[in-house]
């Protein structure tokens, strides 16, 4: 498992996690790495494994949701020639690949019952069987397994055997999500951002406009450190003027007025009627907007008007001429906006 990613970060609760990773790396102890998706769960495991007596050996990874139901025991445990239809030959599994080393289970949750019952016996007595053998071999693996599923909950639910869990819960990393690591956004944006300049052969980095940064520092990031260095990795590649700063950044890919509808058998039924996710609730608060702190009616209004004209500059290249005809407005009008917020300033830097 390689990664081109590095940790980077300066937040109080990220370097915790790293070096609760540091201290578990040398024990040859099972680690469960919890965290939502995008949080790194596969460089901690790798660091785990680096930082470990065994990081000469294979470090060896498989994602459990992956494979259907059928295959994932014959690819944990291996089998024999003969054992089910299609095994013509005999094939070491993972834990046999894995032997001395590290074997990396994500997306444990998604485990069955049948191969959570073996995976017990394997972590137990350090052995596994291939399907279709009678004997075991001895293996010698250190396991850490990853999710984003609450463990405890669905062992208490009866949907995940707590006998694994507790083997497999000696020490239980939990991976904080961008969206509290204070600090860290604009760090990673200028790593991230730098390394594509970088791979675009921009002789220089020109930087992101101040309302791109505060746009990157306000969002909440559902997918995490992945999502960040995709959006921002699109955005300077999409910039077309290395010289000038970055002034615009697009959160949603797939955000595009040309957009395909939706296919009918998800439209509403009722004829004539736009679908009612499509309409705001009455009353209702449009998102980014906080009306219960608001306590300057003008100022309000005047703020949310410069964003608007600022990010539609943004999208247009600073043409005025576009922006003005994309926010139907008229070229003095606009010229007007840019004077009142003074963002004139922000195109010569």
């Amino acid at each position: 498992m390689e990664r081109d990613n590095q940790f980077i970060g300066q937040s109080g609760a990220f370097l915790d996690a790293v070096e609760r990773a540091s201290r578990a790396a040398p024990m040859s102890r099972p680690v469960l790495v919890i965290g939502e998706r995008g949080t790194g769960k596969e460089l901690i495991a790798e660091r785990l494994h680096r930082l470990s007596t065994r990081w000469d050996e294979p470090l060896v990874t498989m994602n459990c949701a992956a494979l259907p139901e059928t295959l994932i025991e014959a690819e944990l445990f291996g089998h024999e020639a003969g054992a089910f239809t299609g095994a013509t030959k005999a094939r070491a599994g993972r834990f046999e690949e894995a032997d001395k080393g590290t074997l990396f289970l994500d997306e444990l949750g998604t485990l069955s019952m049948g191969a959570q019952e073996r995976l017990l016996r394997a972590v137990e007595y350090g052995e596994v069987t291939r399907i279709g053998a009678s004997r075991p071999i001895r293996v010698d693996v250190r396991i850490v397994a990853a999710t984003n599923d609450d463990l405890p909950a669905l062992a208490e639910s009866g949907e995940f055997r707590a006998d694994l869990l507790d083997r497999l819960s000696f020490e239980v990393i939990t991976l904080p999500p961008l969206r509290v690591r204070e600090g860290d956004v604009g760090v990673l944006a200028e790593y991230f951002a730098r390394r594509m300049a970088a791979e675009l052969d921009w002789h220089k980095w020109p930087g992101f406009a101040p309302h791109v940064m505060q746009g990157l520092e306000d969002y909440a990031w559902p997918g995490n450190v992945r999502e960040l260095r995709n959006v921002v990795e699109r955005a300077v590649y999409r910039w077309d003027d290395p010289e000038t700063a970055i002034a615009h950044v697009q959160f949603d890919p797939f955000d595009s007025p040309w957009k395909p509808a939706a296919p009918s058998h998800r439209q509403s039924s009722v004829p004539d009627q736009q679908p009612a996710a499509a309409l705001p609730a009455p009353g209702s608060v449009p998102v980014g907007v906080d009306f219960e702190h608001v306590d300057d009616l003008r100022s309000a209004v005047d703020e949310h008007e410069r964003a608007i004209v600022q990010h539609a500059l943004g999208k247009h290249r600073w043409n005025q001429r576009q922006t003005a005809k994309a926010l139907g407005l008229s070229y003095d009008q606009l010229r007007h906006c840019i004077k009142k917020h003074g963002l004139m300033e922000e195109t010569d830097t």
